[in-house]
């Protein structure tokens, strides 16, 4: 993969923006706290573009964190991108943002299972476990939504670590599952740093065809989806549907 790609994550409370030529990143910036995401996504993105002299339209690509997680997070996220890569005629890519913070946990650990969690509130958690390996990603347990004692029944092996805010949420839970405590995503690297070192792993990103259309994996709809969907019976138009 060639030139400088950009690589933003933005699924949790750490929304977080790196650049470099995969698999390395040559800079990175994160800000801590959902309520900064909309205002300092851009910031992010500049703060890590100046030193590198690049333009926008100069880049190789952008790459995102596709969820699941914060539904703003990810729409704030996703919109950036969207906008940069339409003005500059740039490709998109994806990679999981669980898998993202598995892989800085894997920096220290190596090729074993690790669990990655994010809190979805209402007692559950957007949970996965991976091994990450230096040519492939094994995916041990896929995205799901379930509580952290669902998620150890379901999969096949126990982690050596899990990490997220949804592992400090539910620290006993995760202490009882796993044998260790909870690894704070504040302690690894940046997941924008992670993403870009597992762009050109087989089983770690996908492409997006269409950008007008593509969307994050929010992992459950938001709060005012779900009311709307409660209340009228059916789903909510989507505005890329013809008829809605």
């Amino acid at each position: 993969m060639s030139g400088l790609w950009l690589a933003i994550d933005s699924a949790t409370d750490l929304a977080s923006v790196a650049v470099g030529t995969p698999p390395l990143a040559r800079g990175a910036a994160f800000v801590q706290g959902a309520r900064q995401h909309a205002a300092q996504i851009l910031a992010l993105i500049d703060q890590v573009l100046a030193p590198t002299g690049v333009r926008p339209k100069e880049l190789g690509g952008i790459a995102l964190g596709d969820g699941p997680g914060s539904f703003t997070g990810l729409r704030i996220g996703w919109a950036a991108a969207k906008g940069l890569a339409q003005e500059a005629g740039l490709s998109l890519r994806t990679v999981p943002s669980l898998m993202a913070a598995a892989a800085g946990a894997a920096r220290l650990l190596g090729a074993v299972p690790i669990a990655a969690c994010f809190d979805a509130l209402r007692g559950q958690v957007y949970g996965a476990v991976y091994i990450v390996r230096l040519d492939v990603i094994e995916t041990l347990l896929p995205p799901t939504l379930a509580t952290i004692d669902e998620l150890a029944a379901r999969a096949p092996v126990r982690p050596r670590a899990v990490v997220g805010d949804g592992a400090t949420h539910y620290a006993a839970e995760v202490q009882r599952w796993s044998g260790a405590a909870p690894v704070p995503l504040e302690e690894l690297v940046p997941p924008a740093v992670s993403i870009l070192a597992l762009l050109d792993r087989k089983g770690a990103a996908g492409a997006i065809t269409d950008p007008a259309t593509a969307e994050p994996v929010y992992g459950r709809p938001a709060e005012a989806q779900a009311k709307w969907e409660a209340r009228h019976g059916r789903p909510l138009p989507h505005p890329s549907r013809r008829g809605s």
